[in-house]
Protein backbone atom coordinates (compact mmCIF):
# COMPACT_ATOMS: atom_id res chain seq x y z
CA UNK A 1 0.00 0.00 0.00
CA UNK A 2 2.57 2.19 0.91
CA UNK A 3 4.83 1.69 -2.74
CA UNK A 4 1.61 2.47 -4.37
CA UNK A 5 1.47 5.56 -2.57
CA UNK A 6 4.77 6.83 -3.33
CA UNK A 7 4.46 6.17 -7.36
CA UNK A 8 1.24 8.00 -7.20
CA UNK A 9 3.42 10.69 -5.62
CA UNK A 10 6.13 10.12 -8.38
CA UNK A 11 3.95 10.46 -11.50
CA UNK A 12 2.35 13.88 -9.49
CA UNK A 13 6.07 15.60 -9.63
CA UNK A 14 7.12 14.50 -13.03
CA UNK A 15 3.79 15.87 -14.51
CA UNK A 16 4.52 19.06 -12.61
CA UNK A 17 7.60 19.35 -13.32
CA UNK A 18 6.90 18.93 -17.39
CA UNK A 19 4.55 21.26 -17.37
CA UNK A 20 6.48 24.02 -15.50
CA UNK A 21 9.13 23.31 -18.97
CA UNK A 22 6.97 24.37 -21.44
CA UNK A 23 8.10 26.76 -24.10
CA UNK A 24 6.28 30.05 -24.64
CA UNK A 25 4.03 30.59 -27.27
CA UNK A 26 6.05 32.03 -30.88
CA UNK A 27 5.58 34.82 -32.11
CA UNK A 28 4.09 34.96 -35.60
CA UNK A 29 6.41 36.94 -38.30
CA UNK A 30 4.83 39.73 -39.89
CA UNK A 31 4.42 39.38 -43.37
CA UNK A 32 7.38 41.69 -45.59
CA UNK A 33 5.19 42.25 -48.17
CA UNK A 34 2.77 44.76 -45.85
CA UNK A 35 3.76 48.57 -44.85
CA UNK A 36 1.70 50.27 -42.10
CA UNK A 37 2.06 54.04 -43.05
CA UNK A 38 2.96 56.60 -40.17
CA UNK A 39 0.23 59.92 -40.10
CA UNK A 40 3.12 61.60 -41.55
CA UNK A 41 3.89 59.59 -44.62
CA UNK A 42 -0.18 59.06 -45.09
CA UNK A 43 0.31 62.71 -46.30
CA UNK A 44 2.31 61.70 -48.89
CA UNK A 45 0.26 59.13 -50.63
CA UNK A 46 -2.37 59.13 -53.31
CA UNK A 47 -4.80 56.27 -53.23
CA UNK A 48 -7.21 55.44 -56.00
CA UNK A 49 -9.31 52.87 -57.45
CA UNK A 50 -7.98 51.01 -60.48
CA UNK A 51 -10.24 51.20 -63.44
CA UNK A 52 -10.69 49.29 -66.98
CA UNK A 53 -9.82 51.57 -70.44
CA UNK A 54 -9.89 51.03 -74.04
CA UNK A 55 -6.29 49.51 -74.91
CA UNK A 56 -5.09 48.43 -78.68
CA UNK A 57 -1.86 45.96 -77.83
CA UNK A 58 0.75 46.54 -80.37
CA UNK A 59 3.42 43.71 -81.58
CA UNK A 60 6.75 44.61 -82.70
CA UNK A 61 8.10 42.18 -85.20
CA UNK A 62 11.67 42.28 -86.53
CA UNK A 63 12.00 43.93 -90.14
CA UNK A 64 14.21 45.40 -92.88
CA UNK A 65 15.10 47.78 -95.10
CA UNK A 66 15.02 46.71 -98.86
CA UNK A 67 15.58 48.33 -102.42
CA UNK A 68 12.24 48.03 -104.02
CA UNK A 69 12.70 45.56 -106.60
CA UNK A 70 10.22 47.58 -109.19
CA UNK A 71 12.08 50.31 -109.02
CA UNK A 72 15.95 48.01 -109.47
CA UNK A 73 17.93 48.11 -112.85
CA UNK A 74 20.57 45.14 -112.86
CA UNK A 75 22.40 45.96 -116.38
CA UNK A 76 24.45 44.20 -118.65
CA UNK A 77 25.91 44.24 -121.79
CA UNK A 78 24.44 44.31 -125.16
CA UNK A 79 27.47 42.52 -126.76
CA UNK A 80 30.44 39.69 -125.75
CA UNK A 81 33.59 41.56 -125.15
CA UNK A 82 36.20 43.15 -123.21
CA UNK A 83 35.72 46.09 -121.05
CA UNK A 84 38.22 48.99 -121.38
CA UNK A 85 36.26 52.01 -119.29
CA UNK A 86 34.57 51.73 -116.42
CA UNK A 87 32.92 54.92 -115.52
CA UNK A 88 30.61 54.43 -112.74
CA UNK A 89 31.73 53.71 -109.12
CA UNK A 90 29.58 51.40 -106.13
CA UNK A 91 26.89 54.71 -104.81
CA UNK A 92 27.43 56.52 -107.71
CA UNK A 93 23.86 58.68 -108.55
CA UNK A 94 23.46 58.04 -112.40
CA UNK A 95 20.75 59.28 -114.56
CA UNK A 96 19.18 56.97 -117.42
CA UNK A 97 21.05 56.92 -120.28
CA UNK A 98 24.18 57.63 -118.59
CA UNK A 99 27.58 55.54 -119.78
CA UNK A 100 28.50 53.03 -117.43
CA UNK A 101 30.87 51.56 -119.25
CA UNK A 102 32.57 51.42 -122.39
CA UNK A 103 33.98 48.16 -124.32
CA UNK A 104 35.93 46.83 -127.31
CA UNK A 105 33.16 43.65 -129.29
CA UNK A 106 34.64 42.29 -132.28
CA UNK A 107 30.91 40.82 -132.80
CA UNK A 108 29.78 44.29 -132.83
CA UNK A 109 32.13 45.41 -135.59
CA UNK A 110 31.05 42.13 -137.27
CA UNK A 111 27.57 43.10 -137.03
CA UNK A 112 28.42 46.38 -138.53
CA UNK A 113 29.91 44.84 -141.21
CA UNK A 114 27.12 43.15 -142.25
CA UNK A 115 24.88 45.21 -142.01
CA UNK A 116 26.48 47.56 -144.49
CA UNK A 117 27.15 44.86 -146.95
CA UNK A 118 22.84 44.58 -146.77
CA UNK A 119 23.36 47.91 -147.77
CA UNK A 120 24.96 47.98 -150.76
CA UNK A 121 23.08 45.13 -151.47
CA UNK A 122 20.07 46.98 -150.99
CA UNK A 123 20.80 50.06 -153.25
CA UNK A 124 22.46 47.62 -156.49
CA UNK A 125 19.06 45.88 -156.93
CA UNK A 126 17.14 48.82 -156.21
CA UNK A 127 19.03 50.29 -159.23
CA UNK A 128 19.00 47.27 -160.96
CA UNK A 129 14.90 47.32 -160.54
CA UNK A 130 14.93 50.97 -162.04
CA UNK A 131 16.78 49.87 -165.44
CA UNK A 132 14.73 46.78 -165.50
CA UNK A 133 11.39 48.95 -165.45
CA UNK A 134 12.65 51.31 -168.24
CA UNK A 135 13.63 47.91 -170.54
CA UNK A 136 10.15 47.08 -169.81
CA UNK A 137 8.49 49.56 -170.96
CA UNK A 138 11.13 49.27 -174.54
CA UNK A 139 9.83 46.20 -174.71
CA UNK A 140 13.64 44.95 -174.08
CA UNK A 141 13.02 42.37 -171.04
CA UNK A 142 9.42 40.46 -170.75
CA UNK A 143 7.74 41.14 -167.23
CA UNK A 144 8.95 38.10 -166.00
CA UNK A 145 12.44 39.27 -166.10
CA UNK A 146 11.21 42.64 -164.10
CA UNK A 147 9.52 40.71 -161.60
CA UNK A 148 12.48 39.13 -160.87
CA UNK A 149 14.84 41.72 -160.25
CA UNK A 150 11.69 43.20 -158.02
CA UNK A 151 12.21 39.82 -155.81
CA UNK A 152 15.60 40.20 -155.40
CA UNK A 153 15.32 43.50 -154.42
CA UNK A 154 12.47 42.52 -151.90
CA UNK A 155 15.17 40.17 -150.51
CA UNK A 156 17.92 42.40 -150.52
CA UNK A 157 15.12 44.59 -147.96
CA UNK A 158 14.74 41.62 -145.88
CA UNK A 159 18.10 40.92 -145.46
CA UNK A 160 19.08 44.78 -144.70
CA UNK A 161 16.25 44.95 -142.02
CA UNK A 162 17.29 41.96 -140.52
CA UNK A 163 21.13 43.02 -139.78
CA UNK A 164 19.63 46.58 -138.82
CA UNK A 165 17.69 44.52 -135.64
CA UNK A 166 20.62 42.87 -135.41
CA UNK A 167 23.01 46.05 -134.27
CA UNK A 168 19.17 47.13 -132.24
CA UNK A 169 19.77 43.94 -130.21
CA UNK A 170 23.81 44.97 -129.51
CA UNK A 171 22.31 48.21 -128.39
CA UNK A 172 22.97 50.59 -131.00
CA UNK A 173 19.92 53.33 -131.47
CA UNK A 174 18.43 54.22 -134.57
CA UNK A 175 20.80 57.20 -135.06
CA UNK A 176 23.32 55.58 -134.77
CA UNK A 177 22.80 53.01 -137.52
CA UNK A 178 21.67 56.29 -139.53
CA UNK A 179 24.92 57.85 -139.04
CA UNK A 180 26.73 54.50 -139.85
CA UNK A 181 24.94 54.00 -142.93
CA UNK A 182 26.06 57.82 -143.67
CA UNK A 183 29.38 56.97 -142.50
CA UNK A 184 30.34 53.86 -143.77
CA UNK A 185 32.96 53.61 -141.03
CA UNK A 186 32.77 50.40 -138.67
CA UNK A 187 33.66 50.56 -135.41
CA UNK A 188 33.76 48.13 -132.26
CA UNK A 189 33.84 50.40 -128.92
CA UNK A 190 30.07 49.58 -127.70
CA UNK A 191 28.42 51.23 -124.81
CA UNK A 192 26.73 50.13 -120.88
CA UNK A 193 24.44 52.53 -120.17
CA UNK A 194 21.94 53.12 -117.57
CA UNK A 195 18.15 52.72 -117.93
CA UNK A 196 17.15 54.24 -115.31
CA UNK A 197 17.66 56.90 -112.36
CA UNK A 198 19.15 55.89 -109.83
CA UNK A 199 22.26 54.91 -107.19
CA UNK A 200 24.62 51.96 -108.57
CA UNK A 201 24.44 49.61 -105.26
CA UNK A 202 26.65 46.98 -106.90
CA UNK A 203 29.31 46.55 -109.33
CA UNK A 204 30.77 43.28 -110.34
CA UNK A 205 33.38 44.08 -112.89
CA UNK A 206 37.01 45.12 -113.60
CA UNK A 207 38.60 47.25 -116.65
CA UNK A 208 40.16 44.45 -118.66
CA UNK A 209 37.41 41.45 -117.93
CA UNK A 210 35.74 40.28 -120.57
CA UNK A 211 31.95 39.90 -120.27
CA UNK A 212 29.02 38.35 -121.92
CA UNK A 213 25.56 39.43 -122.85
CA UNK A 214 24.26 37.39 -119.43
CA UNK A 215 26.57 38.92 -117.09
CA UNK A 216 25.20 41.66 -114.98
CA UNK A 217 27.36 44.32 -114.58
CA UNK A 218 26.09 46.99 -112.88
CA UNK A 219 22.82 47.30 -110.22
CA UNK A 220 21.23 50.64 -110.15
CA UNK A 221 18.33 51.48 -107.74
CA UNK A 222 16.26 54.42 -107.26
CA UNK A 223 15.61 55.15 -103.50
CA UNK A 224 13.31 57.42 -103.81
CA UNK A 225 10.97 54.75 -102.61
CA UNK A 226 11.94 51.42 -100.64
CA UNK A 227 10.35 48.79 -99.08
CA UNK A 228 10.51 47.59 -95.32
CA UNK A 229 10.14 43.63 -95.41
CA UNK A 230 8.57 41.58 -92.30
CA UNK A 231 7.95 38.44 -91.11
CA UNK A 232 4.72 38.21 -89.06
CA UNK A 233 3.86 35.35 -86.75
CA UNK A 234 0.93 33.32 -88.62
CA UNK A 235 -0.87 34.15 -85.12
CA UNK A 236 -0.84 37.15 -85.97
CA UNK A 237 -1.50 37.75 -89.42
CA UNK A 238 -4.84 38.02 -89.06
CA UNK A 239 -4.11 41.80 -87.79
CA UNK A 240 -2.60 42.97 -91.18
CA UNK A 241 -3.93 43.53 -94.75
CA UNK A 242 -2.72 44.36 -98.01
CA UNK A 243 -3.44 48.58 -98.55
CA UNK A 244 -3.41 48.83 -93.86
CA UNK A 245 -1.45 51.76 -93.12
CA UNK A 246 1.41 50.26 -90.96
CA UNK A 247 4.15 51.69 -88.60
CA UNK A 248 7.80 51.26 -87.85
CA UNK A 249 10.88 52.25 -86.08
CA UNK A 250 14.37 52.50 -87.50
CA UNK A 251 16.83 51.98 -84.50
CA UNK A 252 19.78 53.22 -86.55
CA UNK A 253 17.86 56.68 -86.50
CA UNK A 254 17.36 56.92 -83.12
CA UNK A 255 14.10 55.14 -82.86
CA UNK A 256 12.53 57.27 -85.83
CA UNK A 257 8.83 56.22 -86.64
CA UNK A 258 8.19 56.17 -90.03
CA UNK A 259 4.59 55.33 -91.69
CA UNK A 260 4.26 53.72 -94.78
CA UNK A 261 1.34 51.12 -96.70
CA UNK A 262 1.35 47.69 -96.54
CA UNK A 263 1.44 46.74 -100.47
CA UNK A 264 1.94 42.85 -99.77
CA UNK A 265 0.89 40.60 -97.48
CA UNK A 266 1.62 36.61 -98.30
CA UNK A 267 -1.14 34.17 -98.61
CA UNK A 268 1.37 31.36 -97.40
CA UNK A 269 3.02 30.80 -94.28
CA UNK A 270 6.76 30.00 -94.49
CA UNK A 271 6.80 26.26 -92.94
CA UNK A 272 10.68 26.45 -91.19
CA UNK A 273 9.40 29.84 -89.24
CA UNK A 274 6.00 29.58 -89.18
CA UNK A 275 5.34 33.49 -90.19
CA UNK A 276 4.58 35.33 -92.95
CA UNK A 277 5.80 37.50 -95.09
CA UNK A 278 4.90 41.45 -95.25
CA UNK A 279 6.27 44.26 -96.86
CA UNK A 280 5.49 48.25 -96.81
CA UNK A 281 6.53 50.79 -98.68
CA UNK A 282 8.08 53.63 -97.87
CA UNK A 283 8.78 57.41 -99.14
CA UNK A 284 12.70 58.29 -98.94
CA UNK A 285 12.86 61.26 -100.61
CA UNK A 286 16.54 62.82 -98.48
CA UNK A 287 18.04 58.89 -98.70
CA UNK A 288 18.19 58.34 -95.10
CA UNK A 289 16.76 55.03 -94.93
CA UNK A 290 19.72 52.47 -96.49
CA UNK A 291 18.80 49.35 -97.71
CA UNK A 292 20.41 46.79 -95.03
CA UNK A 293 19.17 48.83 -91.87
CA UNK A 294 17.48 46.83 -88.96
CA UNK A 295 13.82 48.37 -88.21
CA UNK A 296 10.94 47.14 -86.42
CA UNK A 297 7.61 47.26 -87.84
CA UNK A 298 4.45 47.97 -84.98
CA UNK A 299 0.98 45.83 -85.96
CA UNK A 300 -1.80 46.95 -83.85
CA UNK A 301 -4.49 44.96 -82.57
CA UNK A 302 -7.94 45.42 -82.08
CA UNK A 303 -9.23 47.63 -79.32
CA UNK A 304 -10.06 45.92 -76.34
CA UNK A 305 -10.70 46.75 -72.63
CA UNK A 306 -8.45 46.57 -69.73
CA UNK A 307 -7.12 47.12 -66.31
CA UNK A 308 -4.81 50.28 -66.29
CA UNK A 309 -2.61 52.02 -64.10
CA UNK A 310 -0.24 54.58 -63.96
CA UNK A 311 3.13 53.98 -64.71
CA UNK A 312 4.11 56.36 -61.42
CA UNK A 313 2.30 53.95 -59.05
CA UNK A 314 4.52 51.30 -60.59
CA UNK A 315 7.41 50.37 -58.26
CA UNK A 316 10.28 48.36 -60.15
CA UNK A 317 12.53 45.42 -58.26
CA UNK A 318 14.50 43.16 -59.74
CA UNK A 319 13.50 43.32 -63.07
CA UNK A 320 9.66 42.54 -61.75
CA UNK A 321 6.76 45.41 -61.21
CA UNK A 322 4.78 45.47 -58.33
CA UNK A 323 2.18 48.14 -56.97
CA UNK A 324 0.89 48.93 -53.76
CA UNK A 325 -2.78 47.83 -52.81
CA UNK A 326 -4.51 49.10 -49.83
CA UNK A 327 -5.69 47.22 -47.23
CA UNK A 328 -6.98 49.22 -44.76
CA UNK A 329 -6.80 52.88 -43.54
CA UNK A 330 -2.80 52.71 -43.17
CA UNK A 331 -1.89 49.31 -44.15
CA UNK A 332 -0.70 48.53 -47.67
CA UNK A 333 0.67 45.25 -49.40
CA UNK A 334 3.76 44.94 -51.91
CA UNK A 335 2.23 42.58 -54.85
CA UNK A 336 3.52 41.79 -58.25
CA UNK A 337 1.68 42.91 -61.71
CA UNK A 338 2.18 42.08 -65.14
CA UNK A 339 2.13 44.60 -67.25
CA UNK A 340 1.48 45.42 -71.25
CA UNK A 341 2.96 48.21 -73.14
CA UNK A 342 3.16 51.88 -71.74
CA UNK A 343 1.37 54.13 -73.82
CA UNK A 344 0.05 57.79 -72.97
CA UNK A 345 1.31 57.58 -69.22
CA UNK A 346 -0.47 54.26 -68.51
CA UNK A 347 -0.08 50.18 -68.85
CA UNK A 348 -2.28 47.43 -69.11
CA UNK A 349 -2.41 45.10 -66.19
CA UNK A 350 -2.43 41.52 -67.86
CA UNK A 351 -1.97 39.43 -64.29
CA UNK A 352 -2.46 40.35 -60.66
CA UNK A 353 -4.62 43.19 -59.96
CA UNK A 354 -8.76 43.04 -60.40
CA UNK A 355 -11.13 46.61 -61.42
CA UNK A 356 -11.96 48.14 -58.63
CA UNK A 357 -8.87 47.59 -56.45
CA UNK A 358 -7.48 50.90 -54.60
CA UNK A 359 -3.31 51.42 -55.16
CA UNK A 360 -0.99 53.82 -54.48
CA UNK A 361 -1.16 56.17 -57.36
CA UNK A 362 1.38 58.39 -55.93
CA UNK A 363 4.29 58.18 -53.22
CA UNK A 364 5.13 54.05 -54.06
CA UNK A 365 8.54 55.47 -53.91
CA UNK A 366 8.27 56.66 -50.27
CA UNK A 367 6.19 53.67 -49.19
CA UNK A 368 8.88 51.12 -50.84
CA UNK A 369 11.27 53.05 -49.33
CA UNK A 370 9.71 52.67 -45.67
CA UNK A 371 9.03 48.46 -46.60
CA UNK A 372 12.72 48.51 -47.12
CA UNK A 373 13.86 50.63 -43.90
CA UNK A 374 11.85 48.03 -41.91
CA UNK A 375 12.61 44.99 -43.89
CA UNK A 376 16.59 45.69 -42.72
CA UNK A 377 15.58 46.55 -39.05
CA UNK A 378 14.05 43.26 -38.48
Amino acid sequence: MMSKKISILLIAVLLSACQGKQEAPTKVAEDPTIVTATPELLKRLTVAAVGEGEMVETLRVPARIAVDEQRVARIGAAVTGRLTDIRAELGQRVRRGEVLATLHSTELSASQLTYLKALSQEGLQQRAVSRAKLLFESDVISAAELQKRESELLQAQAERHASQDQLKVLGMTEGDINKLGATRSVHSLSSVTSTVDGVVIERKVTQGEVVQPADALFTVADLSHVWLVAEIPEQQAGLIHTGDISEAEISALEDQRINGKLIFVSDTVKPDTRTVTARMDVENPKHTLKPGMLASMLIHGAPHQRVMVPVVAVVRDNNRDYVFVQLDAQRFQLREVKLGQESAGVAPVLEGLLEGEKIVTEGAFHLNNERRRKELEG
